[in-house]
């Protein structure tokens, strides 16, 4: 059976229980493969988002700074001093 060029005929997965069978410590050994390989992306992907954090934190006090100047210029109240 193919749709569109792919190939979507079931593949044999041998266990090791008899008759190949899948058996629950065939799955916990699969389960502790895929979280290890997360993991590892995890610790990859840290000092990035490390990064991005801070990167995120610099600009939120940037424009918060930004707007307060601006509002604090306009709400400034000046005081004209004439000699007669």
């Amino acid at each position: 059976m193919s749709s569109g060029g792919i190939d979507l005929s079931p593949l044999p997965v041998p266990g090791t229980g008899p008759r190949g069978r899948i058996q629950i410590t065939d799955i916990r050994e699969k389960l502790n493969q895929i979280r290890g390989d997360v993991e590892e992306t995890a610790e990859e992907a840290r000092p990035v988002a490390t990064y991005a954090a801070v990167a995120g934190g610099i600009a939120l006090v940037a424009v918060a700074f930004w707007l307060g100047r601006k509002r604090g210029l306009r709400k400034a109240t000046w005081v004209e001093i004439r000699r007669l």
